[in-house]
């Protein structure tokens, strides 16, 4: 897996060190007739991706000579594949006075190699290093050359997933769990695991190159499905954290207490509400994420961020840049007050009903908010209901002068129910449900329901730890009678309240 070579420079740039030595008087310091000279000092010719943060070469040069003109001198340094040259260079120092050095790390020497010299992994390639010094004022050129080697590797992937049905969202490889990148090689991950197997995918939707176990238990790489398919076991549903090293190709999975939320309670607040405090709802399925649905009147958007607890102004969530667009994802938790970035509704985004999505995982802050378009029917289904588990014929409620809100009277039975949004014919379309669990009885109070649409990647995306196709909770009816129900689809309550 190649790294694309547009980002080459500005990595080599900033991860390079260059030395200097400064002439504070040109005028004075005569540079005299000195011969440029370039040299080497390599601490690894055979580059190794679990070094890669260490030095591979240095290359220094002597000042030359500026002929007694007291004018300063640049240098430029090229490297190139051996005997072209210096055709299609890589220019190392551009024109810069007062730099006598260059280094590159084992890394960034690599991704020069392979993506600007179509190095080929494992083969050792000669490289011609050129130093060009020019003199102010001077038409005459200095120049200095040697030659170097190295053997590039083939970079590990950047991105691991788990998949398989001990994981969140099972065999679904377009939907496979990713990873926390730690460095290069090294993944992390928490959650919950149920009894099944796992491995490892490099790239979602796609099913190969993956990371299999071995016969000894360790990471082997799987480049072909003629290949074993061997996979880890898991036998006790538990919370777990799964650390991988694929350069040392060593696998842990070990049972842990789990990672608690930061804050019980997250607060939306900004100009939509007068700078009041809003509490949002916690996710019924995930306890790091809180949901907000709201219609923004006309004249009603503007700027909004996150509290953590209800009138303070520290400790906030916020945007990652100032007046971000509702569709930037990107968020920070904020210790102090600042800084203070929000982000900004505009005035053409409003007159619409939007819902809210915030994950405060630690370090994987995100903030997601899309339009909702309410739905235009919902139905009872269940055994509890009129038409019983018919989906095609399922029991419709009525319209109120609220497209959000819908009520309905009349007989349930005894039995399981929920609501469907769309009567999706193969039962994977959009479901209002039951927050609190499977069979559990109506609270008889409005209460919070559990939005799910198992056909949405956009919400599906939104759960790490939670394959959303799975989840199936229905209210238990444990009397019948006749029942009165009303639901807002936009704050995602329920009441069911037997009459």
């Amino acid at each position: 897996m190649k790294k694309s070579f547009n980002h080459i420079p500005a990595i080599i740039l900033c991860g390079l060190a260059l030395t200097a030595c400064t002439d504070n008087d040109y005028m004075e310091l005569d540079k005299g007739h000195d011969t440029l000279a370039l040299s080497a000092f390599q601490s690894a010719e055979m580059l190794d991706e679990a070094l890669h943060a260490s030095e591979a070469i240095s290359l220094s040069w002597t000042t030359g000579t500026n002929y007694g003109t007291g004018n300063r001198i640049s240098y430029t340094l090229e490297i190139a594949p051996a005997g072209s040259g210096f055709a299609d260079a890589y220019t190392a120092v551009d024109q810069q006075t007062q730099t006598y050095s260059w280094s590159v790390s084992q890394e960034n020497l690599n991704a020069l190699l392979l993506d600007k010299f179509s190095g080929a992994a494992g083969q050792s390639q000669q490289l011609d290093a050129r130093v060009t010094a020019h003199v102010t004022g001077q038409s005459e050129v200095q120049t200095a050359t040697l030659t170097f080697a190295a053997t590039p590797y083939t970079p590990v992937t950047s991105t691991l997933y788990l998949v398989g049905d001990a994981t969140p969202n099972g065999w679904d490889n377009w939907h496979a769990t990713e990873m926390k990148r730690i460095d290069n090689g090294q993944f992390t991950w928490e959650g919950n695991l149920r009894p099944g197997s796992f491995k490892f995918l490099t790239t979602l939707g796609e099913w190969i190159p993956s990371y299999n176990r071995d016969s000894d238990g360790r990471l082997v790489l799987r480049n072909s499905f003629d290949e074993p398919d061997e996979q880890w076991q898991i036998t006790e549903e538990h919370y777990y954290q799964v650390n991988v090293n694929l350069l040392t190709r060593e696998m842990t999975y070990v049972q842990t207490d789990g990672e608690a939320p930061r804050f019980e309670n997250l607060y939306f607040v900004g100009q939509p509400t007068g700078w009041g405090f809003v509490k949002m709802q916690r996710d019924p399925l995930d306890p790091f994420l809180f949901r907000y649905g709201r219609f923004f009147e006309s004249g009603n958007g503007g700027e909004f961020k996150f509290g953590t607890s209800e009138g303070a102004w520290e400790n906030m969530l916020k945007a990652t840049q100032a007046n971000a667009p509702y569709t930037d994802t990107s968020m920070e938790f904020v210790a102090g007050y600042d800084p203070d970035n929000k982000w900004f509704l505009q005035e053409s985004e409003t007159n619409r009903a939007y819902k809210i999505c915030v994950d405060i995982r630690s370090d994987r802050e995100r903030m997601m908010m899309r339009e909702f378009s309410p739905y235009e029917m919902i139905y009872l289904v269940g055994d509890a209901a009129p038409c019983g588990w018919d989906l095609g014929n399922a029991t419709a409620m009525t319209a109120t002068e609220s497209p959000y809100i819908f009520t309905w009277t009349g007989n349930l039975n005894t039995g399981e129910l929920k609501f469907s949004c769309d009567k999706q014919s193969d039962w994977n379309g959009a479901w209002l449900m039951n927050a609190y669990g499977n069979g559990v009885e109506p609270t008889g109070n409005t209460e919070q329901a559990l939005f799910i649409d198992k056909s949405d990647d956009y919400l599906k995306d939104q759960y790490l730890d939670v394959n959303i196709g799975d989840v199936d909770n229905k209210w238990r009816i444990m009397s019948a009678g006749t029942y009165t129900i009303t639901i807002n689809q936009l704050d995602e309550t329920v009441s069911i309240v037997k009459q």
